[in-house]
């Protein structure tokens, strides 16, 4: 894994499960959490180091340049 990987996994841990263990009802239930976490994260939620933009953008920004 690569530090971005490693961060956002801690950061999607700290955010969404813990103190939150009890609140899924199913395997099924936190795996659907996850996905929905996953694309917010990816396509809405603004980054610091990416200067207010998401991960997506950076994303589009870095192939549009090459």
């Amino acid at each position: 894994m690569n530090d971005q990987t490693v961060g956002m996994t801690r950061k999607m841990k700290n955010e969404m499960f813990y103190g939150f263990e009890n609140t899924f009802e199913s395997l099924d239930n936190l795996k659907q959490a996850m996905i929905d976490y996953i694309h917010y994260h990816n396509n809405f939620r603004n980054t610091v180091k990416g200067k207010g933009l998401t991960p997506l953008q950076i994303r589009n920004q870095a192939l549009s340049l090459s």
